[in-house]
């Protein structure tokens, strides 16, 4: 039977084509060097997609670093801006982004020259150092620890 006028599309969608569109929109598109694209937004639920969007071991890192920074600062501001997790402090500004890259995670500390130990990276810009973590690599958790509450008491940079 014909729809009525003005009704067509309106019906009700296959279980097949339910399906393609939330398996779709489950899966957030990797970016170039296997960074996720996610969203902007603010707070752990966009912080936790990114995560979540990690590719394989980088997963993982993902996991370890949100912890080990929630558990230095525990009161954290969190939010995903430019396809990169930032953390920050209220009123104080973003102290540390997180970054996928194809062989490594990076973490960027944005005063990161004023930190002991400087972080080992060079940046361009010159306050920010970085820290990159490569699949094999152990991770030192009391000196990262160690860079975030350095890095969570100075001014942070401002979006």
């Amino acid at each position: 039977m014909p729809s009525p006028k003005g009704t067509a599309g309106q019906g009700e969608r296959s279980a097949a084509t339910k399906n393609k569109r939330s398996s779709t929109a489950a899966k957030p598109k990797l970016l170039a060097g296997g960074n996720p694209q996610i969203a902007k937004g603010d707070g752990d639920a966009p912080v936790q997609a990114y995560i979540a969007a990690m590719p394989g071991w980088k997963r993982d890192v993902g996991r370890r670093l949100d912890a080990l920074i929630a558990r230095t600062v525990p009161d954290v501001r969190k939010a995903v801006k430019w396809n990169s997790p930032l953390y920050g402090v209220e009123g104080q500004g973003w102290f540390l982004g997180i970054h996928c890259f194809t062989k490594y995670v990076k973490v960027a500390f944005f005063r990161g020259t004023s930190l002991r130990p400087v972080p080992p990276v060079e940046s361009k810009d010159k306050d920010t150092r970085y820290f990159h973590i490569h699949e094999d690599d152990q991770l030192d958790e009391e000196l990262v620890a160690s860079w975030v509450r350095q890095a969570s008491e100075l001014p942070g940079w401002v979006s």
